[in-house]
């Protein structure tokens, strides 16, 4: 089995096509985000791993995802994985992550101790908020 692709996302939407195929729509793929709140904060961004299981493969297959900051691990996910030979498929994958300072957080996607696919995804200080507007001089 190989990954084919991992992406960070906010929605995922499967839908029915001719032929008995199905489409996947992602919608605000991203690989970065304003923290809402200053640090320290937990963010739990959305990860798909799309996987493809060659003819001839075993079916089974264990995803691993750790999640790194700075080098160091600060979470990691892991699940099976069961898709049909000549098939593909998909797993999501949402770890909180503790974050102490902004910067940037690699997701290592690999499957059965394989080649890992990284992912980064920063976090960044949050925009502040526009100022009120000023109403100018009241009429009377």
């Amino acid at each position: 089995m190989e990954i084919l692709a991992a992406l960070f996302f906010e929605g995922l939407e499967l839908r029915p096509a001719s032929g008995g195929v199905t489409k996947i729509d992602l919608t605000g793929i991203h690989f970065s985000m304003a923290a809402p709140t200053p640090v320290p904060i937990t963010v739990a961004p959305h990860l798909m791993v799309l996987v493809h299981c060659p003819e001839g493969a075993s079916p089974t297959a264990a995803l691993e995802v750790i999640f790194t900051k700075d080098g160091e691990r600060v979470a990691r996910n892991a699940q099976s994985l069961q898709v049909e030979p000549g098939r593909f498929g998909y797993r999501l994958v949402r770890a909180e992550v503790e974050i102490e300072d902004y910067g940037t957080i690699e997701a290592h996607c690999r499957i059965d101790q394989g080649p890992a696919t990284v992912v980064p995804f920063t976090i960044l200080p949050p925009v502040p908020a526009d100022p009120p507007s000023d109403p100018g001089p009241e009429a009377s």
